[in-house]
């Protein structure tokens, strides 16, 4: 069972200057805070990529690429990477030489996003969303498994008996992980392909999740892939405190970020009942002290048979002397508990 911590960047907003935090000083406090990670045996740290005001952070692979030269044993992975919008041959090479960089700890989690300025910003058409996604996919996985690659498909022009250098260090195979968000076809997909699955649980009650995740289980094993090398995690929002008035105050945070998220897609403001109904045991988020969050974390691996948790921590841009006890408290209080 790995633990892991993802993070996207969130800039919190200044009401009275009517700005956002100055991004630079956000990506150094997650450096340290990756630091810390290291430190205390978390096994993941997964970065998001976002192309907004509200995130500081738009290339995952150059941020992690900076935490693999003060840490020594984190694996180091996108959370995701948006390859709809995104060149696979650039997605590889990157990945590639974050691998080489790390000495091994690169992973790329790929996915659709759940955000669509990428799009416009790249030039692509969101008429081709699905399509795209496909035929990226395809194109990465070959690049990924073969030195010498011919491919063509309808959106990107063919390749032909060319290669991608640098190979990654476990003979040009980087783990390369589907991120879904619910979505039965793309559950199927990656048991198909025999891809590892993190399915992202961050509203309602992850037990409505347990069908999907059978469902992966049941096709991956159907398409002739070794049941000793599934792979499944949950990437859920989580923060850990043991002072309850710290637990309480978070609310604001995570409040201001799902109110701005939410203010573009017709959600209702959030309310203090949503943030407590999704930390008692049935509901979406980790956020506790360490000993429920610990507890919370068993349960998933008791209804799921997870091989893999994610925590996704810097929901609202908590204070970096926050977000450091909570990194050491997952690391030193919760990890024991769930190994």
């Amino acid at each position: 069972m790995e633990l892991g911590i993802g993070m996207f960047g969130d800039l919190a907003f200044d009401q009275t200057t009517g700005k956002y935090k100055d991004a630079g000083i956000k990506i150094r406090e997650i450096l340290e805070q990756v630091k810390l990670m290291d430190e205390v045996g978390i096994d993941v740290f997964a970065m998001g990529e976002h192309h907004r005001a509200d995130y500081a952070v738009s290339s995952p692979e150059i941020v992690l690429a900076a935490a693999a030269s003060i840490t020594k044993n984190i694996k180091l992975a996108s959370g995701v990477t948006v390859l709809s919008s995104s060149e696979p041959v650039k997605v590889y090479e990157d990945f590639a030489t974050l691998d080489l960089i790390s000495d091994g700890r690169a992973e790329i989690f790929v996915g659709r996003g759940s955000f669509i300025e990428s799009f416009p910003l790249y030039g692509y058409s969101l008429n081709d969303y699905e399509e795209l996604f496909d035929e990226k996919l395809e194109l990465l996985l070959k690049i990924n498994s073969k030195e010498n690659v011919s491919w063509s498909g309808k959106l990107r022009a063919p390749m032909q008996n060319q290669t991608v250098y640098p190979r990654a260090k476990n003979n040009g195979k980087l783990p390369i992980w589907r991120a879904v968000g619910g979505t039965p076809q793309s559950v199927l997909s990656a048991a198909q392909l025999g891809m590892p699955l993190v399915v992202a649980i961050i509203g309602g009650m992850p037990i409505q999740f347990k069908n999907l995740i059978e469902f992966y289980k049941q096709e991956y094993l159907k398409s002739g892939h070794d049941e000793a090398e599934m792979q499944i995690a949950i990437h859920s929002h989580t923060f850990v405190s043991d002072d309850q008035n710290v637990v309480d105050g978070y609310f604001h945070n995570y409040k201001s970020q799902m109110d701005r998220i939410g203010a573009s897609r017709g959600w209702s403001p959030y309310t203090k009942m949503q943030y407590e109904g999704g930390r008692n045991k049935e509901g979406a988020l980790f956020i506790g002290n360490a000993n429920e969050v610990a507890d919370k974390i068993n349960y998933m691996k008791e209804i799921f048979g997870i091989t893999r948790f994610i925590g996704h921590m810097d929901v609202g841009d908590p204070a970096n002397d926050v977000m450091m006890k909570s990194i050491e408290l997952f690391g030193e209080k919760i990890a024991p508990q769930v190994r």
